[in-house]
């Protein structure tokens, strides 16, 4: 039951995401993007402004209405959740993330999005738990940017890259 609800939790809060962008959330990151630890994602680099990000993903987006901060969607198909999103503060990279498993993305050291968390840990060594709602967020922390590798029973469903004093929850 518990495992049924947190499922359900996951999928809640990606489709809710999805549905509060506006409609041009036809833009894709990288078909096979590849995460360098404390460094970047898909080539998007913590610090990173609007046009930078623009220049390297494209400027068609979907901004997120309702988010705290200024939030885009970059997604496969125009409202499916798979694909990868960019928060910003003060117009940089703040928080760089996958949504819901894209296929192709894979980190240096060749772990792909669907491996056991076991794999994680093996490949990154012991890394810091956060209970984010409906997942768990496994942290590497770094001087620059602190990597995510996001977790749902036992499964890696996402990366990502925070500034380091900041939550890796999405």
């Amino acid at each position: 039951m518990l495992r049924l609800y947190r499922g359900r939790a996951v999928l809640v809060t990606v489709l809710v995401a999805v549905a509060l962008v506006t409609p041009a959330a036809l833009a894709a990151p990288p078909q096979r993007g590849v995460l360098v630890p404390g460094q970047s994602l898909g080539g998007v680099r913590i610090g990173m402004t609007r046009a930078q990000v623009k220049g390297l993903w494209k400027a068609d987006f979907g901004r997120c209405r309702d988010c705290n901060r200024e939030t885009w969607y970059y997604n496969y198909r125009p409202f499916t959740p798979q694909g990868a999103g960019v928060i910003f503060q003060s117009g940089r990279v703040v928080h760089v993330f996958t949504i819901w498993q894209p296929a192709g993305w894979r980190t240096a050291k060749e772990l792909t999005l669907g491996a056991m968390d076991g794999e994680v840990t093996r490949l990154y060594g012991s890394l810091e738990e956060r209970t984010c709602v409906g997942y768990t967020a496994l942290v590497m922390p770094g001087r620059r940017a602190q990597t995510v590798f996001y977790v749902d029973e036992g499964v890696l469903w996402g990366f990502g890259l925070t500034r380091p004093e900041s939550s890796p929850c999405v």
